[in-house]
C-alpha cells in the first residue's frame, strides 16, 4: 500500500468512527504510509546500526548529490523523493536502500550512483546485491551447511 494515503485515510477514519489521532498515529509509524504526495522513484535509505557501520552515511551522501535532494524531500518534476528510514530488513547485505518495491543491497558509492543514473535513463536496474553473491549468502564461500544433510531420523531417540 505504498504512495500517497492521505486522503484514503481522511474517508477511512470516517468510515470507522475513529479519531483523526489514531489514523495520525499509524501514518506517522509505518514508513510505507505516505502523507504527502511521493515521486516516480520513491529511494528510501536505511541508516540504522548495520547499514551504518558499512557506509550508509557516504551512500546517502552519494544519493543526494546525485539527486540534487535533501532527506524529505521531492523534486520539482516529480520523479523523486528521498527518505531516510530505520531497518529495512536486509543487514546482512549491508548497505542498502529501497527504490519503490525493489532492494539493492551491498552498495558503494559506484553501485549506488549507477543504479541511479539507470533509473534516470529510462533503464530497470536488477534488484538485489550488488557484490556478485546470491541473496544473504556470505562473501567468499560458504562457512556453514557444507556437508549433505542427514538422513531422515538420523539423531532422532529408537524410542520415538
Amino acid at each position: 500500500m505504498g504512495g500517497y494515503q492521505f486522503l484514503l485515510c481522511i474517508k477511512l477514519l470516517k468510515i470507522l468512527n475513529l479519531p483523526r489521532m489514531r489514523v495520525y498515529e499509524v501514518a506517522t509509524f509505518y514508513t510505507m504510509f505516505m502523507r504527502k504526495p511521493t515521486g516516480k522513484y520513491h529511494v528510501q535509505i536505511c541508516t540504522t546500526t548495520p547499514c551504518w557501520l558499512r557506509g550508509s552515511d557516504e551512500i546517502l551522501e552519494a544519493i543526494k548529490k546525485n539527486l540534487k535532494l535533501e532527506v524529505g524531500e521531492t523534486s520539482k518534476d516529480m520523479l523523486w523523493t528521498l527518505s531516510e528510514v530505520e531497518c529495512l530488513g536486509a543487514c546482512v547485505n549491508a548497505p542498502m536502500v529501497q527504490i519503490n518495491d525493489d532492494y539493492y543491497e551491498d552498495l558503494t558509492v559506484e553501485a549506488t550512483n549507477e543504479i541511479l543514473d539507470e533509473l534516470k535513463s529510462g533503464g530497470k536496474p536488477a534488484p538485489g546485491p550488488r557484490s556478485g553473491r546470491f541473496a544473504a549468502e556470505p562473501i567468499g564461500e560458504p562457512t556453514s551447511l557444507k556437508s549433505e544433510p542427514l538422513g531422515p531420523g538420523v539423531g532422532v531417540r529408537a524410542d520415538l
